[in-house]
């Protein structure tokens, strides 16, 4: 099997939020996912929220990576944020109308699978979203608080480099 794996250095600052999204964004319609495609559109999301927990809990720089199955394979998508942060991630609860509090709790209901891991002096952070064929999963929802997204996926892309570990596996974290 291949695997498409790129991976972008994050400065301190919250702008790179965007500067991630538009990289992955531009990097999945490399790879022919179209940014409209469901599948795309809940991995810019979680892109999103993994940057920015990096970003604004640890006022340090990160490192992005995907990793994209070839076009022939079936698995999952990653997305892995390395800090430099030892302090393990903590998923809360928002109440009404608070302005953050949901990002490990919007990584949980889209992700099939996320966890972290120690690395280094920092950590690791990822999620997985499978790689299905659509005629063989039918689209679902996850309700979170305030929001309904739709889910479904079905695309693929090729690389050149050779599949490595899958890391971590599907052990996944719950808070």
């Amino acid at each position: 099997m291949q695997v498409l794996q790129v991976q972008l250095e994050i400065g301190a600052d919250p702008t790179e939020v965007g500067r991630a999204r538009r990289w992955a964004r531009s990097r999945l319609a490399g790879c022919g996912l179209g940014t409209d495609e469901p599948l795309a559109e809940t991995l810019l999301l979680l892109v999103s929220e993994l940057v920015t927990n990096a970003v604004v809990h640890t006022g340090a720089p990160a490192v992005l990576r995907m990793r994209v199955p070839g076009r022939q394979a079936s698995g999952a998508v990653r997305v892995e944020v390395t800090d430099l942060s030892s302090r393990p991630p903590r998923q809360r609860q928002a109440d009404g109308e608070d302005t953050n509090g949901r990002g490990l709790e919007l990584v949980s209901g889209l992700a099939d699978r996320w966890g972290w891991q120690r690395e280094g002096a920092g950590k690791r952070i990822w999620c997985e979203l499978d790689r299905v064929e659509e005629q063989s999963r039918a689209p679902g929802s996850v309700e979170l608080p305030g929001a309904i997204v739709q889910l479904t996926a079905g695309v693929s892309c090729g690389g050149s480099e050779p599949a490595g570990s899958a890391g971590v596996g599907s052990g996944a974290l719950r808070a």
